[in-house]
């Protein structure tokens, strides 16, 4: 067997292992991450407002 042929083969076994999530868990998931990724944007833009607010002041 050549070497291209056994690696498709252990990656196929591989993935067959997998324990893969329902498509309610996917959405779930899903969810929850653009959730926490628009959190952690409105946390950097609120921070970087101030700071910007903050050197302006100072600046003159």
């Amino acid at each position: 067997m050549s070497r291209i042929q056994r690696f498709v083969l252990d990656s196929w076994q591989e993935l067959q292992k997998v324990n893969w999530p329902t498509p309610q868990q996917a959405r779930n998931l899903t969810v929850l991450v653009l959730a926490v990724s628009a959190a952690v944007a409105l946390y950097i833009a609120a921070f970087d407002t101030v700071f910007a607010y903050i050197a302006t002041r100072l600046n003159g």
